[in-house]
């Protein structure tokens, strides 16, 4: 089924991402991971591709597989990085030929060690165009990543947004965010966006802090900002793992109600692979209902600045 058409279907709409691992042990974990999840009923699961296509025929193994054996929709991401044009339209009838309908087209990002991002020769240099070479030649329903915080390679928002319009322009159906910790960064863009045309669903991105260090990791390589009291309280715990998830667990559960009272279309989940912590937060949104009229939550997160 075509994402825009479940996002439509289901308010609101739970989907978690995952990406391939480079061991059969470790592939065997992540479907048991999968396979708890889909418990959660999500409505779509999405699965990521390395640099330079360094995962992609383990990318379209999982996209295929939890398609055909656990009967979630699959979402691929598909980039530029390291492939032809006509590479791209080969993983395209491959992952046609296996019922796949749904692409996520993005740029990628340079191979490690590299700071430039230069294209394939024979290949593309934007995930406009690439969104372009789908939607001209498939039947797939196409997703974007857009960049609540602005996309660390754009000058300003304004010409973020411009560029998010073109990929709009280009085919795709929906966006989802880049994680981040203030919700108003969310609705403040989601507010420009509307403002500049763009009238697509956007999901928020949400990734539940379960590692003192790995977060700092992550969102210092993204550009994704911490708020100050959040850092604190995160800092105050490094030495207790423990501590750290049962926070991020906390703050992630009330950011989601927050955005979900709010309005927001849904909640797309980077899950690092694991189901703990973000079937806790599940469990707790599904027991809550702040979509329903519970009122707004904010307040409560106004705590950590």
């Amino acid at each position: 089924m075509r994402i825009d058409r479940i996002i439509e279907e289901r308010r609101p709409c739970f989907s978690f991402e995952f990406f391939p691992p480079k061991t059969d042990e470790g592939m065997e974990s992540l479907f048991n991971t999968v396979a708890e999840l889909k418990q959660d009923d999500p409505g779509f699961v999405s699965v990521t591709y390395g640099a330079l296509g360094s995962t992609r025929d383990r990318t379209i193994e999982v996209t295929k597989r939890i398609k055909r054996e656990l009967g979630v929709e699959a979402m691929s991401h598909l980039t530029c990085v390291g492939a032809t044009r006509e590479q791209l339209r080969e993983i395209l009838d491959e992952l046609g030929e296996a019922g796949i309908e749904n692409v996520l087209a993005l740029r990628g990002d340079p191979p490690q060690g590299e700071t430039e991002w230069k294209p394939t020769p024979g290949g593309l240099r934007y995930s406009t165009e690439l969104a372009e070479l789908i939607t001209s030649n498939y039947d797939y329903c196409v997703g974007a990543a857009c960049f609540p915080e602005v996309h660390p390679e754009a000058p300003d928002m304004a010409a973020d947004l411009r560029f998010l319009k073109k990929k709009v322009e280009a085919g795709a159906r929906f966006l989802i965010t880049q994680l981040f910790y203030d919700n108003e960064l969310y609705f403040d863009f989601v507010a420009k966006a509307r403002a500049a045309g763009i009238d697509v669903p956007i999901l928020p991105g949400l990734m539940p802090i379960t590692s003192y260090q790995q977060i700092k990791r992550i969102t210092g390589l993204c550009g994704a900002s911490i708020p100050a009291d959040l850092e604190r309280e995160l800092a105050a715990r490094a030495d207790d793992p423990a501590a750290v998830q049962g926070l991020g667990v906390a703050y992630a559960t009330l950011q989601a109600a927050d955005l979900l009272a709010r309005g927001a279309p849904g909640i797309h989940f980077y899950t690092l692979n694991r189901s703990p912590a973000t079937r806790a937060i599940l469990a707790a949104l599904r027991a809550w209902r702040p979509w329903e009229g519970g009122g707004r939550v904010n307040p409560a997160l106004a705590a950590f600045g």
